[in-house]
């Protein structure tokens, strides 16, 4: 039976302390499968990241399921197959004293443990990583010396050394310029042309929609989970109801974007 890669149903979570109760989550359903690039866009506070740290496990599940490869997230083992790049690794390197390809090569150190020599075949790994980001001119470099976008590149090249089918992707081009968006965005279209399924929290709506398969878009609830064409066509009567304020939809470089 061919599951889906990520299956969620039913997903609500509320944060709570002593003095109130937030509700960030409320009943989400969802399946993306092999080989798709998922988008997940939203205001900020919209529940976002909040999701994310549910299916990679990082926060608890209060209700619902979650599905990772058919199997339930609360007995889910493999997390080999899947790879984080959180919005804060392009700040990683600030006078961290190591060099790419030891960056890359520490993606190994949850699959070998912590202090297990790395072996030929890890070398050859790290060589076809580096080399499918364009970054083997840097591999000798100290990470501390690169731009963001090329940090950003490394740490890709970081989940990716495990050969995981599965990329996950937390407002990754944040603080990053706008030519180097670019040459993110062209990478994961070589990772999704080798059917690694994409899923990427963003705010850039103007960009993703021109690269992504399809779009969910999230504010406490799934508003909407289509293609990126159905995404691009909805009205913006539609798109400011579920922002919550004003979006007005315009033209740049002959495509049509969304701004905030």
């Amino acid at each position: 039976m061919d599951h889906p890669i990520f299956e969620l149903k039913n997903i609500s979570y509320t944060y709570r302390d002593k003095m109130e109760t937030t509700p960030a989550l409320k009943d989400i359903n969802l399946s993306i499968h092999k080989g798709d690039f998922v988008a997940l866009v939203g205001p900020n506070g919209s529940g976002k990241t909040t999701l994310i740290k549910l299916i990679l496990g990082v926060l608890k599940l209060q209700s619902g399921e979650i599905y990772i490869n058919g199997n339930s997230l609360r007995n889910f083992q493999a997390w080999q197959e899947v790879g984080y790049v959180s919005q804060k690794s392009n700040s990683f390197s600030k006078g961290f004293p190591a060099t790419v390809s030891e960056v890359v090569l520490s993606g190994l150190t949850k699959a070998k443990g912590l202090f297990k020599r790395f072996r030929k075949e890890d070398y050859r790994k790290l060589e076809e990583v580096l080399d499918l980001l364009n970054i083997s001119h840097l591999k000798d470099k100290n990470i501390s010396l690169l731009s963001g976008g090329q940090t950003q590149r490394v740490f890709i090249a970081r989940a990716l050394i495990n050969n995981p089918s599965i990329l996950v992707l937390d407002e990754p081009t944040v603080g990053i310029d706008a030519k180097h968006v670019k040459e993110f965005y062209d990478v994961l279209f070589r990772l999704k042309e080798q059917s690694v399924t994409i899923l990427l929290v963003t705010h850039d709506i103007g960009v993703v929609v021109d690269h992504a398969d399809e779009v969910a878009c999230l504010n406490e609830h799934l508003h909407f989970h289509g293609t990126n064409h159905e995404f691009k066509n909805l009205g913006e009567a539609e798109l400011s109801k579920i922002y919550g304020f004003p979006l007005q939809l315009v033209s740049h470089d002959h495509e049509r974007a969304c701004c905030e």
